[in-house]
């Protein structure tokens, strides 16, 4: 049984801009709005550190691995900041742009179209990939970052790098709406618009369907060990257990807190723990890989709300917490240790 307790509130502030999208590295966490304001703020302390303007709106937004560079992408292009001097360079493409990801501190890959293109930090591109069938709908790294895997409709395809065509093709008729990879290599997964999680083998392409959501599944993510996959394609979060020979029949755990899942993000370096945030505000902290497959668990902990629909979560290190909510506030919440969750 779940406690609400009196949250270990670090930080509070409040934004002009609805939150859409937040993200955290190092001692930074970004946060994008809808109208296209993202600012940088100090993860500790919460003091503004930077802020930049995308014409059009954002969608997503992702600081490096170093925490020294930020992309912002948004319905009309995409923008470069830079750490050091706080140098912008923002890119007006017309072109819908859904997502990006981070290889390391010196390439990113930003979805552009029906292309993914891959740049430097000042935004001097490497290179890109052929056209996908549709726009692209999201970016992973595979590989310690030497191959990258695209998802459009009706496949997701996988680029080495300077590798304009695909040397790996994994497809499924459908809408992707949301990509995962697992850090071990091992698995390709992608939530679809019908209902469903579709998954790869990537070293022989050897496949396999879960179906029978009630909804479109919307978003995916692995923990870092890779064996664990939680997803959110109904009230419930369902965490499937990718470890052995994979998830083919079995069930999954099912975490149910939430009227709807807005939210979530595997908490780094500490097996198992997963926070989650929902439509009506609420925040979840999970041991999301305890019990039985088929278990229906319950929250460890839950943190005070605002009301208001969770945007967006990410933790700043394995011991900070941030949470957007679309009324513009952000919190940034100090966790305790497992034992003490």
């Amino acid at each position: 049984m779940s406690t609400a307790v009196e949250s270990p509130l670090v930080w509070q502030i409040s934004v002009d801009d609805a939150p859409v999208a937040i993200s955290a590295r190092g001692d930074l966490i970004a946060v994008a709005g809808a109208e296209g304001t993202v600012k940088v703020f100090d993860a500790a302390m919460g003091a503004e550190i930077g802020a930049l303007e995308l014409p059009g709106g954002a969608l997503k937004v992702a600081l490096s691995l170093d925490a020294q560079h930020l992309v912002a992408t948004g319905p009309m292009g995409y923008a470069l900041w830079r750490r050091t001097d706080g140098r912008t360079r923002v890119r007006e493409s017309g072109t819908w742009s859904a997502t990006a990801a981070w290889a390391d501190g010196e390439r990113v890959a930003v979805a552009t179209g029906r292309r993914a293109h891959v740049l430097d930090p000042d935004g001097t591109e490497l290179w890109r990939t052929e056209p996908a069938a549709s726009t692209v709908s999201d970016l992973a790294w595979m590989r310690q970052g030497r191959r990258l895997a695209v998802a459009a409709y009706g496949a997701v395809r996988c680029h080495e790098r300077h590798t304009e065509k695909p040397v790996a093709t994994y497809p499924y008729v459908g809408s992707h709406l949301a990509l995962a990879v697992a850090p071990t290599g091992r698995w390709i997964c992608s939530g679809n618009q019908d209902a469903s999680i579709h998954i790869w083998r990537a070293r022989d392409g050897g496949e396999l369907t879960m179906s029978g959501y009630p909804e479109k599944v919307s978003r995916l993510a692995f923990d870092e060990t890779g064996f664990w996959l939680a997803a959110v394609g109904a009230p419930d979060v369902t965490v499937w257990d990718f470890s052995g020979r994979g998830p083919e029949g079995t069930a999954p755990r099912s975490l149910r807190c939430h009227e709807t899942v807005t939210a979530l993000a595997w908490r780094p370096g500490a097996a198992g723990q997963l926070a989650s945030g929902g439509a009506d505000g609420t925040v979840a902290l999970w041991h999301a890989t305890t019990g039985r497959p088929q278990a229906r668990l319950r929250p460890a902990r839950e943190l005070d709300g605002t009301g208001t629909a969770v945007a967006a979560l990410a933790w700043a290190g394995s011991h900070l917490l941030a949470v957007a909510w679309r009324d513009g506030r952000v919190r940034m919440y100090g966790v305790p240790s497992r034992t003490a969750l």
